[in-house]
């Protein structure tokens, strides 16, 4: 996981990701990321993963309106870029396990 190409991976998908221009509880967005340097982004990632000092940031929390009923509203969770890199590095990884135990009418 802590591997950069799989990092880098998970970034792409991230910043291809329209939700990528919002920002998490530290204010930071895929522009402002790729503005400083994506590459020194990638690095401190792995190294905090690689050194056992990474850490989740709880969740920016949203009230969005629910479909079909007027002022009523449900909440939604937004993670941090960090966060959202490191669960897409997680989910390349854990995926393809997983697929391959499943059957096909999982």
């Amino acid at each position: 996981m802590t591997d950069l190409r799989v990092l880098r991976h998970a970034w792409q998908r991230v910043a291809s990701n329209k939700g990528g221009r919002t920002a998490g509880v530290d204010g930071m967005t895929v522009g402002r990321i790729r503005n400083r340097s994506e590459h020194r982004f990638l690095v401190d990632l792995q190294a905090d993963l690689r050194s056992g000092a990474y850490r989740p940031s709880p969740a920016r929390r949203k009230l969005i309106p629910k479909a079909g009923k007027p002022e009523q509203f449900r909440p939604l969770g937004i993670p941090t870029i960090r966060d959202r890199v490191v669960q897409g590095a997680a989910k390349i990884l854990l995926e393809p396990i997983f697929e391959a135990q499943l059957w096909h009418v999982s």
